[in-house]
């Protein structure tokens, strides 16, 4: 964890005792682990060297104000505190720290962006390309169309395997492994059965012997999801979509589609996996977008002369 740049701090070997228990006891996935670590690393070079049971509220106050000041947004930055907190309990508990600096301390709020979502057209013409024919492309068509059409996020596209009963084309369903590790079932479309169909007739021709992932890449292993982004960017330059396309788009895609049609809120939470309604909402934003883009186009008294 120790910069080059910098001299190794005096408690790093506690972020690391921290770190490790982190991955033996709550297990969590590798990239939650890697944000833990560089947010651990920032408070060590934030200090200058200082003991961390000698900080105090108002030294990791201004912390916050500099990784602001660089830039940080305020839920990167809220995410920072959530990783500090954690370290100081673990301290209290483990070490007997008595004091936690980061009681009562807040991120600085940033302004909400709005998930960016295909228009239905365009969805459309990513996917009702011409047919597919090779096994690379018949494996990139099931993907996104599965994702597309059930609201994967690309992890646990990337971590579905092709036996144990996860997918049941018969049933039109998937059942995945979110957040949290909460296990969810999702219903799969027509267009997306048929894409999976295809592909797990011509898997055999990519997949090495024994391997259980449902997407491969060209090695025959599963497949990692920075081939996913390559070959969905390939994928919408080749249909000539202008839009910067990437996986968790087609997320955001399904989610507003589905709203659209249904306005059922608590079935699209359902289905995207969401604990809190929350998360949710911010897709009715979309929608009302959408919506007030379709008024300024057709209402006269709207109308830009």
């Amino acid at each position: 964890m120790a910069d080059a740049t910098h001299a190794t701090h005096p408690d790093e070997q506690l972020a690391r005792a921290y770190l490790e228990a982190l991955a033996h006891q709550r297990r969590l996935a590798r990239g939650t682990l890697a944000n833990y670590a560089r947010d651990l690393a920032a408070l060590l070079r934030l200090s200058g060297g200082a003991r961390l049971a000698s900080l105090e509220a108002a030294q990791l106050r201004r912390f916050v104000g500099q990784l602001h000041a660089a830039g940080v947004s305020g839920r990167s930055l809220a995410g920072t505190l959530s990783a500090w907190r954690g370290l100081y309990r673990w301290l209290a508990r483990q070490h007997g720290f008595r004091s936690d600096p980061c009681r009562g301390l807040r991120a600085p709020k940033s302004a909400k962006t709005l998930p960016k979502a295909l228009s239905v057209e365009a969805a459309q013409r990513l996917l009702d390309a011409p047919q597919a024919g090779s096994p690379a492309q018949l494996r990139d068509r099931a993907m996104f169309e599965l994702m597309y059409s059930s609201g994967l996020r690309l992890a646990e596209l990337v971590s579905l395997d092709a036996q144990g009963g996860a997918l049941d084309l018969k049933q039109g369903e998937v059942t995945v492994t979110g957040k949290g590790r909460k296990t969810r079932c999702v219903p799969v479309g027509a267009k997306a059965r048929a894409a999976l169909g295809d592909w797990l007739a011509a898997r055999a021709q990519l997949a090495r012997p024994g391997e259980r992932a449902l997407f491969v890449g060209a090695r025959g292993a599963r497949i990692a999801p920075g081939t996913v982004r390559a070959r969905l960017a390939q994928w919408a330059r080749a249909r000539g979509l202008e839009t910067r396309l990437h996986p968790h788009m087609l997320r955001h895609s399904f989610a507003t589609h589905v709203l659209q049609s249904s306005q059922d809120l608590r079935a699209v939470q359902e289905m995207l996996g969401h604990a809190s309604i929350s998360s949710t909402q911010v897709y009715t934003h979309l929608d009302f977008q959408s919506l007030a883009r379709v008024y300024d186009a057709a209402h006269p008294r709207a109308r830009k002369k």
